[in-house]
């Protein structure tokens, strides 16, 4: 008995809620498509709301005027306080029972919220279900923003060069877009591809700059005090791999399963490519602020391969390219290798 007066009170409170919403032009309301009770739900609850609102207003009426003959008896303060006690239980009891008759399905009306905040829409049937339920766990498609730092050396199979000698802290800084494509609803694979712009930044060491004479590029000693020297390149990159995610399945209803391609543990392997957008070498000290955007030799395609380890939004990630980092016949075999790690990859 006293859970129905709860419920029903709350209903009287969502119902008086909603028509007071509608009444009030000066409110800001969102449409019903875009709210998060489903309009089916909300009409039924008002709809009920208001029937009970009714019924309670009818028996307080008759309550009422069977009181005030209770009052005009006269009776004893003890007499009349029993009496109007038996008088409000019996009318709270009939209350109850023209509520039990309105047939209110509250099961039935949280399973259409249920489906309502699922698939933000309402459903008639288990068909449509399932396949709004199929429209909303099919396969991952999408562009996703990433941005990464990589920590990078340069590798060399022969004898060290004069930048191997030389090199200090070196860095690979890249921001992008990540374009994942999930080969079905439960499948494990994934084909990733995407657009990225990659700044790759070279310092070097012991006082070293790099330096040009008739086009040929070397490394020469800055006379002085040097602040900072670095040769930074940017890039544009294209991956070209594939995913592998350990998720497990996860079960939507009406046999609908999926896998949600993009969360938990995964792997991936990628090829990747490059075409230089341009080179600046910076050096700094002595009253010298030097930034010059010529030619460096830096090689103007790259290209290579990539492993990468991810959780959820994180990633870790080692790149090695296959193409020497300078072109022709400068600072030799070497190669860049990156180990970093990755936001939204």
């Amino acid at each position: 008995m006293i859970k129905k007066f709860i419920i029903t009170g709350m209903l009287c409170l969502v119902g008086t809620s909603i028509n007071a919403q509608r009444k009030s032009l000066s409110l800001n309301l969102q449409s019903k498509e875009d709210t998060t009770v489903s309009p089916i739900v909300k009409e039924k609850v008002e709809e009920y709301a208001t029937r009970i609102n009714t019924i309670i207003q009818e028996e307080k009426k008759l309550m009422e005027s069977e009181l005030l003959v209770l009052q005009a008896k006269n009776l004893d303060k003890a007499d009349f306080d029993k009496q109007k006690a038996q008088i409000a239980d019996s009318y709270s009891q009939k209350i109850d029972e023209r509520i039990e008759t309105l047939g209110f399905d509250l099961d039935q009306v949280i399973q259409k919220q249920v489906r309502y905040s699922l698939l933000n829409s309402d459903v008639t049937s288990n068909e449509e279900l399932k396949e709004k339920l199929l429209k909303k766990f099919r396969p991952k498609k999408s562009f996703d923003g990433y941005v990464s730092y990589g920590i990078m050396t340069l590798t060399n199979d022969k004898a060290d060069n004069d930048l191997d000698k030389n090199l200090g802290y070196a860095n690979n800084l890249e921001f992008g877009f990540k374009f994942n494509y999930q080969f079905g609803r439960t499948s494990p694979w994934g084909l990733i591809s995407g657009l990225g712009f990659s700044w790759r930044t070279v310092r070097t060491d012991n006082n070293m700059v790099f330096t040009k004479q008739n086009g040929e590029v070397s490394l020469s000693k800055f006379e002085g005090s040097l602040d900072k020297a670095k040769l930074r390149t940017g890039y544009i990159m294209v991956p070209l791999g594939f995913q592998y995610n350990f998720s497990k399945l996860k079960n939507a209803g009406m046999d609908v399963q999926y896998r949600p391609y993009s969360d938990g543990f995964r792997v991936g392997a990628n090829m990747y490519g490059g075409i230089k957008m341009s080179t600046n070498n910076i050096v700094k000290g002595d009253d010298k602020n030097i930034r010059d955007r010529s030619n460096y030799q830096v090689n103007p395609f790259v290209y290579g391969a990539q492993f990468t380890v991810s959780y959820d939004n994180i990633s870790l990630f080692v790149k090695k390219d296959f193409s020497n980092f300078f072109k022709d016949s400068y600072f030799q075999n070497d190669k860049a290798l990156v180990f970093g790690v990755a936001l939204g990859w």
